[in-house]
């Protein structure tokens, strides 16, 4: 089995050192970027898949946004791995986003599987759709992870009251 990441140990996701890191990187702000263009783009794609999974038009267009949807999905990808080699001293699958890349890779995976089909020809229309739509249910879940992973490294940056519960930084 896989390394457990820091934060799910109860630990703080990030050292002192690695936020500081973190904070000086110029790919922090890349992949805060890149994290919400992604997302946009997923969401105008997801329409035109479901578009034309129900109705059987608009294929090109569909087709196009998962192409794209991939192209951003890479992009973020290597981004990313200069970020995580930045801020812990690896490209990939430092322990605090672990599990995180591993759910990436197959994000990754599951978009490639579709370039290569859409290239071939070895998928119907319909099945190319279902593949998009299997993807981006990954990627939606992907999204979370990091979204979660976020979330409690803002709430690890805030400073402890007496009690043991999180005080709002001033």
């Amino acid at each position: 089995m896989g390394r457990l990441s820091p934060s799910s140990e109860g630990k703080a996701l990030y050292t002192i050192e690695q936020r500081q890191r973190r904070d000086s990187s110029p790919w922090t702000a890349v992949q805060g970027f890149l994290a919400a263009f992604q997302f946009l783009v997923f969401l105008a794609s997801l329409g035109l898949v479901v578009r034309t999974l129900i109705t059987g038009e608009g294929a090109f267009f569909a087709n196009a946004s998962v192409l794209f949807k991939t192209l951003v999905l890479y992009t973020i990808m290597v981004t990313g791995s200069l970020w995580e080699k930045d801020v812990f001293g690896q490209y990939l699958f430092a322990p605090a986003f672990f599990w995180e890349d591993v759910v990436s890779f197959v994000v990754i995976a599951l978009h490639t599987a579709y370039v290569l089909a859409l290239l071939t020809g070895s998928l119907s229309q319909h099945e190319l759709m279902l593949l998009a739509l299997s993807a981006y249910g990954l990627y939606a879940i992907n999204a979370a992870q990091f979204l979660w992973k976020l979330r409690r490294a803002r709430l690890g940056a805030k400073p402890a009251m007496a009690d043991g519960r999180q005080g709002v930084r001033a």
